[in-house]
């Protein structure tokens, strides 16, 4: 680790050496006093410490705001507060309550990750978006212009409204907790000020039985060996990407001809019904399959469910001239083939596990284009009124 004396003129010219996440450079004067630059440009003043045995750290504050005196006069007190038997942290906490950094990494994940199943989305979303906007202020002091201003630079750089509106339910949520905890410093929630962005990337993209033929072949040719299979399970259940790619052979019932899923979006038990073309498929994958190994899709280089197949998709999607077409379309293609097929809107409900019949109306208007050309077989010799 490098180690020389601070100055706020050297602090002025540190970068992160290319390749690096972060560099730390201690100081000569101040024992344990250190300023860890970050690969986006972000830099910090830091204090290392040992306390029960085990080496911590805690952040001083901003290094662009701090000048390396001040952060010398604040590691001080914090060490001093260590040897007294105290907690460091504690010393330099704004009258305005914790930092967003510290509430949304030390309180708010922890929380979520004891019953969200999807926390990893919300720790990726604190790390992207809030922390590099927001992670230094304390959440005190920020007020809905704040936010704003979060919203609007997310704009400028062509981020999906969807994404946006996921920072904005991020801070409504976490501005929740804080009041309920009643955290020091936060009395108000600034995020309720602003309305949800109108969400225009909604985009339903339906197979038509010519593009599903072109898919299936250029999926039997990709080079993961399961995506053929991957592709046409999708399309004979409905189901989500996730689902499928987690889904064991212990969960198909070859009697009742079902498939059980676990662990749905909404969290309960779902029983998928089983169509000839789905238990063909299953069968000859089971014919292949190593009985050691529980998942149907498992990856053959780890035996484990695939992270991701979106190279192998993306591959196969434009060799078949399909490139806009995205692997929750083969959901959204399921759906249109019960309607078309005369299937109700209930039916598709339950197929699709959907808990609330308002999110599959957005079939609606596939049963009515349905239902005008079912009137066009009414002929009655009409001549017209003559």
């Amino acid at each position: 680790m490098p180690v020389q004396k601070l100055s706020d003129d050297l602090v002025a010219t540190l970068t992160c050496p290319p390749g690096r996440a972060h560099i730390e450079i201690f100081d000569t004067l101040m024992c344990g006093l250190y300023v860890d630059v970050l690969a986006n440009g972000r830099m910090a003043f830091r204090v290392r410490y040992r306390q029960d045995g085990k080496k911590r750290g805690h952040t001083l504050g901003d290094a662009r705001l701090l000048t390396v005196a001040e952060a010398r006069d604040l590691a001080r007190t914090a060490l001093r507060k260590v040897l007294a038997g105290g907690d460091p942290k504690a010393v330099d906490l704004p009258i305005d309550g914790p930092t967003i950094e510290h509430f949304y990494t030390e309180q708010y994940l922890p929380y979520v990750k004891s019953y969200k199943r999807s926390w990893d989305t919300d720790e990726t979303m604190i790390r992207i978006h809030l922390l590099p906007a927001l992670g230094d202020r304390a959440m005190g002091s920020l007020i809905p212009p704040d936010i704003a201003r979060v919203v609007e630079a997310m704009r400028s750089r062509d981020y999906a409204a969807g994404t946006i509106n996921r920072v904005l339910v991020l801070l409504r949520y976490g501005y929740t907790l804080a009041l309920r905890w009643h955290i020091d410093g936060v009395d108000s929630n600034p995020a309720k000020e602003l309305k949800n962005l109108k969400e225009d990337n909604k985009i339903e993209r339906y197979l038509t039985p010519e593009q599903t033929t072109r898919l299936l072949a250029a999926v039997r040719h990709s080079q993961n060996p399961l995506l053929a299979g991957i592709v046409a399970f999708l399309l004979f259940t409905g189901a989500r990407k996730r689902e499928a790619l987690d889904a064991k052979w212990q969960d198909v019932d070859w009697r009742q001809k079902l498939w059980r899923i676990p662990k749905t979006k909404s969290g309960k038990v779902r029983h998928v019904p089983l169509s000839s073309g789905a238990l063909k498929l299953l069968c000859e994958l089971k014919e292949k399959a190593d009985p050691a190994i529980a998942h149907i899709f498992a990856n053959p280089r780890t035996g484990r469910p695939f992270v991701s197949i979106f190279y192998s998709w993306d591959r196969a999607r434009t060799q078949a001239g399909l490139p806009e077409l995205r692997i929750h379309d083969l959901r959204h293609s399921f759906a249109s083939f019960l309607v078309n097929a005369g299937r109700s809107l209930y039916e598709v409900q339950e197929l699709l596990g959907h808990a609330d019949i308002r999110t599959t109306s957005r079939y609606a208007h596939l049963s009515r284009e349905r239902l005008r050309e079912a009137v066009e077989v009414v002929v009655v010799g009409w001549g017209g009124l003559g």
